[in-house]
């Protein structure tokens, strides 16, 4: 490893403990904002923050609200989210946010304290194995044995995290490690060279090349983008390529953003619940161009049969992608960033002459025959919420249209973050994303109690912009705590909750698969005394935050638009009838042949 020289600027002494010396090492790192819940295995660090006072601590009330408001702050941000946790149970509340950002290629530094070194295979009081934890869902894991370590660790830690294929690196301090005294580096560690660790892949000119001969000798080429194009920083470049070969465009659910969806090359996105015409629009195209995507199976459904017409071409950084869940013909390992630069290049040099005016007039008529519908039955709508609030059907709120006029009313420009459920999919539907990483969302693992803490994070990083958490009134729940840390904090998060007193998503595949049996899936109030349960305004208002409820259509816009002009956090429960359904919708492992987009009209 190369080294930087330094002077001795850190401190007046020339001995420091651990704690400090780790505080010092994340100070080079340019970390400024830390989510950390303290307790006795990382009360050193703690103390080490708050007399150094250089990094702002963001105080969670839950671990898993703490790792996901990082998540939040790392995905709108593009920077390294850190932070930190005590051990045992402290650090094993980690674990789901770790799996999420590893599903989703999220950069993280994930610290934990762990109890002295001579306890350790003990059983000691809150000890875990958390190394071991987290080897199969992390980038990488250390156990530090050695307090020079430090330094050199926490470099390659940022190092892992942020480049190829990003994810979250844990960094596990035993307590006698941040106890113990060093002296402070006259060297600190540049970037390193980690044998066997080469994130820098770049496609070669003849790979390239053939891209260019394979769109040329296209009709119905496809590009296929994924979350790869968002944390390569890759979107520009995407939309220029798309500009330069008028290829139509569809994305995965992470990578919604990197291309303006009011174009009228965007076919949104595709796969389990995206639009009939992108699935459609994969089904019949001759190439599909695959960009920093994985071929996952709510994308894919039957492997076999999804865009079993069309040459592909995969690029992606990460070799271990490539071939692994669908056989393709042109495999690429490579930075996609590089790719889509040296292909405008290409395209600047000897611009494609290519007329595929006949393909966008085929997609058009798509689009023109099932756009996004609000889907629901009429004839089943909402007894419920008729019998309970005297509910006229035309008053009746559709979530579909809570998310549309948001967007009217936001322009596109703000900062959606969401759950995991219906809500989560009616809002990448119905809401028009425009820019890159303005879509937080938990993709891979599905992680409900997400939005909220990811919307935190978000207006941490970005306290000017304006941040909303559409949410269902079960994933809002899981971590509702986290209310306390978005007041107590003077974090302004909008929250916007879906409210159908059921587990929207479960309902929906019990009603389809399973003779609507509705088997633990209504989360409201048994005894039939309260019309609403909980009641989210008052709760709010525990938690010194501002919210309202609404049930009627009629008065939407206008609770909407206060929410927006609060400088405050706010909460706004939008009743919602449990009938309406996200549509399309293609059974798992099914093909498009099997998508349905309109609810049949039965009891």
């Amino acid at each position: 490893m190369s080294i930087n020289k330094t002077n001795n600027s850190e401190g007046t002494s020339n001995h420091i403990k651990g704690c400090d010396l780790l505080i010092l090492s994340l100070e080079k790192e340019g970390v400024d904002t830390i989510f950390a819940y303290p307790g006795g295995t990382s009360l050193e660090i703690h103390d080490a923050i708050a007399r150094r006072g250089t990094l702002r601590v963001v105080l969670p009330r839950h671990e898993q609200g703490g790792i996901f408001e990082a998540d939040g702050y790392a995905r709108a941000s593009g920077k390294v989210g850190v932070c930190m946790a005590t051990s045992g149970p402290g650090a094993t509340n980690f674990v789901t946010g770790i799996a999420n950002a590893y599903a989703d290629s999220i950069p993280l530094v994930v610290l934990t304290g762990q109890v002295q070194q001579e306890a350790i295979g003990k059983n000691a009081f809150q000890e875990t194995d958390f190394f071991g934890i987290t080897l199969p869902i992390s980038k990488y894991s250390y156990l530090i044995t050695n307090v020079n370590d430090i330094p050199r660790i926490v470099k390659e830690a940022f190092y892992l995290a942020s480049t190829g294929r990003p994810g979250p690196v844990v960094i596990d301090i035993p307590k006698n490690i941040q106890q113990k005294l060093t002296t402070i580096p006259t060297e600190w560690p540049s970037l390193p060279s980690l044998r066997g660790y080469n994130p820098n892949h770049k496609a070669t000119d003849q790979q390239l090349a053939e891209i260019v001969e394979l769109i040329k000798n296209a009709n119905a080429p496809l590009i296929y983008a994924g979350g790869g194009i968002t944390s390569s920083n890759s979107s520009e470049e995407l939309r220029k390529f798309v500009k330069k070969t008028q290829i139509p465009i569809t994305t995965t659910l992470l990578g919604i953003g990197s291309y303006p969806e009011d174009d009228f090359l965007s076919l949104k996105y595709l796969g389990m619940h995206g639009a009939a015409y992108a699935n459609w629009a994969a089904k019949e195209a001759d190439l599909i161009l695959a960009m920093g995507c994985r071929f996952d199976d709510r994308v894919t459904g039957n492997t076999k049969a999804f865009v079993s017409k069309a040459k592909i071409v995969h690029i992606d950084i990460d070799p271990a992608e490539i071939n692994k869940n669908k056989k393709v013909d042109c495999p690429i390992e490579g930075d996609i960033h590089d790719a889509l630069k040296r292909l405008n290049l290409m395209l600047d040099k000897a611009p494609l002459q290519k007329d595929f005016s006949q393909w966008h007039q085929r997609i058009n008529e798509w689009k023109n025959k099932v756009p996004f519908n609000f889907c629901i039955n009429q004839k089943m709508c909402s007894t419920h919420l008729r019998n309970l609030h005297n509910t006229a059907l035309e008053e009746i709120i559709m979530p579909q249209y809570v998310i549309q006029l948001l967007s009217e009313m936001t322009k596109g420009e703000a900062i959606i973050a969401t759950g995991v459920g219906q809500h989560q999919m009616w809002a990448c539907q119905f809401y028009q994303f425009k820019h890159p990483r303005s879509l937080l969302t938990s993709g891979g693992l599905g992680s409900m109690g997400y939005g909220y803490p990811a919307a935190i994070g978000a207006k941490v990083a970005f306290p000017d912009k304006e941040v909303i958490n559409i949410d269902g009134d079960g994933s809002f729940q899981m971590n509702i705590q986290e209310m306390a840390t978005a007041r107590t904090e003077n974090i302004a998060v909008k929250v916007i909750i879906l409210n159908n007193q059921h587990l929207g998503m479960p309902v929906q595949w019990q009603d389809s698969f399973y003779g609507g049996l509705r088997a633990n899936t209504f989360i409201g109030d048994p005894s039939g005394k309260f019309a609403v349960y909980p009641d989210f305004v008052k709760i709010a208002a525990g938690y010194a935050i501002q919210g309202e409820q609404v049930i009627f259509k009629k008065d939407l816009r206008q609770a909407i638009q206060r929410m927006l002009d609060s400088k405050d956090s706010y909460i706004l429960d939008v009743i919602i009838p449990v009938e309406a359904k996200v549509m399309p919708f293609i059974k798992p492992a099914g093909t498009v042949d099997d998508m349905v987009y309109e609810i049949p009209n039965k009891n």
